[in-house]
């Protein structure tokens, strides 16, 4: 019986299909191994290291949330993290570990996420009897922002920026939503988005609610209503920037004085997923060469990397 031998071109397909999986898993054995034995383990001992010293200088229990886009797959796509139910979880239990008189301070970089949580974190933070101070090197939005007026105090980077709590409903801000039938009419709104609308403004008076009641905690009622309007109406979009003279002017204490280490700790989460770096510049506070001085050209890095070692 003779044999019939495959086509030469089927042959190099079914080559060129197992050379393609071999390069894969290659790829894949080589992420892996590069995240075990790689700077993945020494990264999280200088972070623990850099927030042992910043409790060891201000005596206080010291609870970072820092949501940047992590290399989450073993692929390493690059994922965008936001407040969880994992996120309220490890900072609850934290908090009952801490002494009920020993300060809190919590750094603050993130986007927002889930109301819920935030609002979990907020409420075990008002109901602290020591100090709780909440550090924005960069930008704490939307459920950051919630979190943020828990605090006793919240120290800002002079451009750091807070955000509005107004509800949003999937990708739909709840008060555009309660906004399209006052504007169409009942008549002319279906009985799905009727009901949407009835949901918005049910989330709108609950968040409105929540922040008055926790902004009790450094000003009086009234002012607390009226900070608490302001915020969760929808009179900005979700992602306004609110400034610390514009968080001062709503009668928030805010100060300036942001410490260098928290800065430091900041370096330690290096934005993740990208290949090459879209912001280059010198680590070095510049100042103008003396006459006939030599001018300085150190390296240049990118940005969230650390210095060159």
């Amino acid at each position: 019986m003779e044999i019939q031998k495959r086509p030469f071109s089927v042959r190099v397909a079914d080559f060129a299909r197992a050379v393609f999986w071999l390069v894969l898993l290659l790829i894949v054995l080589f992420v892996v191994l590069a995240q075990v034995l790689g700077g993945g383990r020494g990264i999280e001992k200088q972070r623990s290291a850099a927030l042992a010293q910043i409790e060891d200088a201000r005596k206080s229990r010291v609870i970072a949330m820092i949501h940047r886009q992590d290399s989450a797959s073993i692929l390493g796509v690059p994922v965008g993290g936001s407040i969880s139910i994992d996120d309220s979880e490890a900072i609850l239990r934290a908090i009952r570990l801490t002494p009920p008189e020993q300060p809190i301070d919590i750094i603050l970089h993130t986007p927002g996420g889930l109301v819920l949580a935030a609002e979990q974190i907020a409420k075990a933070l008002v109901e602290r009897k020591g100090k709780v101070t909440v550090f924005v090197p960069h930008y704490a939005m939307s459920g950051g922002t919630l979190i943020a007026l828990a605090a006793d105090e919240i120290v800002m980077d002079a451009n750091a920026v807070l955000g509005p709590v107004d509800p949003q409903l999937g990708d739909m801000p709840a008060a555009s939503i309660v906004k399209v039938v006052e504007l169409k009419g009942v008549k002319n709104v279906g009985d799905e988005f009727l009901m949407l609308a009835d949901m918005a403004n049910k989330a709108r008076n609950q968040v409105a609610s929540f922040v008055a009641q926790e902004l009790m905690k450094q000003m009086p009622e009234k002012q607390s209503q009226q900070v608490a309007t302001i915020l969760t109406e929808g009179r900005w979009t979700h992602d306004f920037p609110i400034t610390v003279q514009a968080a001062r002017q709503l009668g928030l204490k805010v100060s300036t004085d942001m410490p260098l280490p928290m800065y430091e700790l900041m370096d330690l989460y290096p934005q993740g997923g990208g290949i090459r770096p879209s912001v280059w510049y010198v680590p070095l506070r510049r100042t103008p060469p003396g006459p006939g001085a030599p001018q300085q050209t150190p390296a240049s890095r990118p940005e969230g990397k650390g210095p060159p070692s």
